[in-house]
């Protein structure tokens, strides 16, 4: 199948994938498409929200969708590397034995990933980022595609451990769960409450997804675009030339080249996903927010006066 042919058969395949999902999720529209971009990149997302919001049952429901082995790993304060990882056993003929954990698996849901200490962060993050884990010196690859979703919890900030900001840095999209509207609600009310069983149908197989993960790498992109990511990522940086007033104001760090990168990326797919062969700079500003929010670092006079991340970013385009 040639690129062209290739995309518009993700195109449809895309539609098909939200018809699929809408049968479980009521709205979060925006949410679902950026964890599909996130997921066609090869990236890892981060989801803001408070409980309740069906952040498992979303990730559930798109696992089925594409066919997928899904696991759920519940962060708690005790939690040990070798409960996400696995450990080595001795069998019955007195021989070690390795039993893989929960991050063996194709999507993770890393749930309040801020309430366990930073040794089982970081196991999860290396996991993340090598897709590969080393246990006894041993080295085992994961079942690519590998997808973490790791969420938080904005309201409950006390005794947990917020990810420093080089490990939010590894999240490709930081993706902000809202409460759904009146109407919705109502809608998952009926849903939720009745006896009717939804069936999910897979509509890919893994290597459908590296594939279609592959194209999106494939994808050209002309220097203009880059150059306007990079400025963009640039002008985040209060010491740097391209800066404003307003960032010197209310910044103290800046995004680094992983957005930059990461900027382009899901552009292609963005690209992707609605028919064009190419991005272009629109392309790069619809993926701009969830890509810096977590990666800008606002000082005390930008938390004082309520300048949120989103205004920070709205103002650079």
């Amino acid at each position: 199948m040639s690129d062209v042919a290739a995309i518009h058969n993700l195109v449809q395949k895309r539609n098909e994938l939200k018809t699929e999902i809408a049968k479980i999720i009521v709205g979060q529209d925006e949410v679902v498409d950026q964890i599909l971009l996130c997921i066609f990149s090869g990236g890892h997302a981060l989801l803001i929200g408070v409980p309740g919001l069906a952040k498992t049952l979303m990730i559930n429901t798109l696992a089925q969708a594409l066919g997928l082995d899904f696991k759920r790993i519940q962060f708690t304060p005790d939690l040990m590397p070798s409960d996400i990882l696995g450990s080595e056993i001795l069998d019955e003929n007195r021989q070690f034995k390795f039993i893989k954990g929960p991050i063996f698996s194709n999507i993770i849901l890393a749930d309040e990933i801020n309430r366990t200490p930073p040794k089982t962060q970081a196991a999860l993050l290396e996991a993340m980022q090598e897709r590969s884990v080393t246990i006894a010196g041993q080295n085992y690859k994961l079942d690519l595609p590998y997808f973490v979703l790791a969420t938080q919890n904005p309201i409950e900030q006390e005794g947990t451990y917020p990810l420093p900001e080089a490990q939010l840095d590894r999240f490709m999209f930081a993706i902000k769960l809202e409460y759904p509207s009146f109407e919705e609600e109502v809608q998952v009310v009926k849903r939720t409450t009745s006896d009717v069983k939804t069936t999910i149908n897979p509509l890919f197989t893994a290597q459908e997804i590296i594939d279609f993960q592959h194209l999106i790498r494939r994808i050209p992109v002309a220097d203009n675009v880059i150059e306007y990511a990079v400025t963009l990522v640039s002008k985040t940086r209060p010491d740097n030339a391209l800066s404003n007033d307003f960032v010197k104001n209310y910044l103290d760090w800046g995004a680094g080249p992983r957005a930059s990168q990461n900027l382009i990326l899901a552009a292609k797919a963005h690209a992707a996903f609605n028919g064009k062969f190419s991005p272009d700079i629109e392309d790069v500003k619809a993926v701009a927010t969830g890509i810096l929010r977590h990666r800008i670092i606002k000082n005390y006079k930008a938390d004082a006066e309520g300048i949120t991340e989103e205004v920070i970013i709205q103002k650079l385009m």
